[in-house]
């Protein structure tokens, strides 16, 4: 029926068919929406079944000291899941970028991890030095990213990428000793250095112990913050252990015994009085603080590095330049 308004027609229609027939056109694309809808939540499910991230604490470090990474890793699977190898695949690693973006290959490969046990929303982190399991050694700037396998989910979880730069510290002192007779300590000669760093913040004193015949670094560790116009005392004993006296803030000195194997074998603090403290060597080759009052013995206070690093840790050769 046709209704004529103005010279207008106007058609009068079926209000019911139209309206039934746009629910039909909504179901249709109900059906096809839903499912790429349940797709994609599942992606954003199986993104967030486990969160990894990984920080350093500096973005500059000495070549060959230890480079601590803290990698924290958080279960959102909403049970409790186990990380653990499967079928040659290790559940955690690094990948490890040079300067121009080349690879860095681990220092051993075929190593298996212990498997981690993760409760249900639980945030499990640890410090891992990333130097004893790859050759971040040479100058230059490297990036950072770790990966966990989920074996469940047949998958990988990766942290945002990091970078750190090796560099190397202004030399300040050295001296070359011999290895004595009953000592437990491979090669002829040990060459002891003391470098020290300019931080944005802060100054710090390091010392390295190497065999420069070979080129093997066994240890290179910070003393401490050190006051930059205040050079540091040194002083070899008879066994040719490395004795160190510098000062680490106004009327502060710390002390420190290195062995030939670059462990940290005293470490205590002295504070200035009517006396600066000052290392005497004696006329047997002891040496010892005298002047100032020691604040903090060695059994209290936590060494920059207890123990000598693994053999099989150390690094062939002195760093390169790459950049």
């Amino acid at each position: 029926m046709d209704l004529r308004f103005r010279g207008l027609r106007i058609r009068r229609f079926n209000a019911a068919k139209p309206f039934a027939s746009r629910i039909s056109s909504l179901s249709n694309a109900a059906r096809c929406i839903l499912p790429a809808v349940g797709v994609f939540l599942f992606a954003v499910e199986a993104e967030a079944q486990i969160q990894v991230d990984l920080k350093f604490k500096r973005l500059q470090y000495i070549a060959y000291e230890p480079v601590m990474a803290t990698l924290a890793i958080t279960n959102l699977a909403g049970r409790d899941i186990e990380l653990h190898d499967a079928e040659g695949q290790a559940w955690f690693g690094f990948e490890v970028t040079g300067s121009e973006g080349q690879p860095i290959a681990p220092t051993a490969t075929g190593s298996t991890q212990t498997p981690l046990k993760i409760e249900a929303g639980q945030k499990v982190t640890q410090r891992i030095d990333l130097a004893a399991l790859y050759p971040v050694h040479d100058f230059g700037t490297y990036h950072v990213r770790a990966h966990i396998y989920f074996v469940d989910l047949g998958k990988f979880f990766y942290s945002a990428s990091r970078v750190f730069e090796v560099t190397d510290a202004r030399p300040i002192w050295q001296q070359t000793v011999g290895i004595p007779d009953g000592v437990a300590a491979p090669g002829d000669a040990r060459t002891y250095s003391l470098l020290s760093n300019r931080f944005p913040d802060h100054t710090s004193l390091y010392v390295r112990v190497q065999d420069r015949d070979t080129g093997i670094v066994y240890a290179t560790y910070s003393l401490g913050r050190t006051i930059a116009f205040e050079q540091p005392q040194a002083e070899i004993d008879r066994a040719n252990q490395l004795h160190v006296l510098h000062c680490a803030a106004p009327r502060a000195w710390t002390y420190s015994r290195v062995g030939l194997n670059g462990e940290l074998l005293g470490h205590s603090s002295f504070m200035e009085t009517k006396t600066r403290p000052r290392l005497v060597r004696s006329a047997n080759g002891e040496v010892a603080v005298r002047g100032g009052i020691i604040e903090a013995p060695a059994a209290q206070t936590k060494p920059a590095r207890e123990t000598a690093p693994k053999l099989s840790d150390r690094p062939p050769e002195m760093p390169r330049d790459n950049r």
